[in-house]
């Protein structure tokens, strides 16, 4: 059972991953964008900023999956349900 100052702090744990990965999806527009004005402005035949988009966009998306679990199967609630089950198994190895 957890106390109210432990969820406070996974609270805050959470929310502090929230926001790096908002701070990070923000640069990834914002950058892009003025990626694409350069590439735009610059030589529009060769389209360079998509490898940019890409690369980077990939990396973003691994972010999203460790704040938001894989399509919530590996999520919160698979955590402690982890944590629960070996718990229990490590309870059980001890009488035998």
């Amino acid at each position: 059972m957890q106390t109210q100052d432990q969820k406070y702090i996974r609270a805050q744990a959470r929310l502090k991953e929230l926001k790096k990965f908002y701070a990070s999806l923000g640069s990834y527009i914002l950058v892009n964008l003025f990626l694409l004005g350069v590439n735009y402005l610059t030589s529009w035949e060769h389209k360079w900023f998509i490898w940019v988009v890409f690369g980077w966009g990939l990396g973003l998306a691994l972010h999203a999956f460790k704040v938001f679990g894989f399509f919530g199967i590996f999520g919160r609630d698979w955590e402690e349900r982890k944590i629960k089950e070996l718990m229990d198994k490590d309870q059980s190895d001890k009488w035998q």
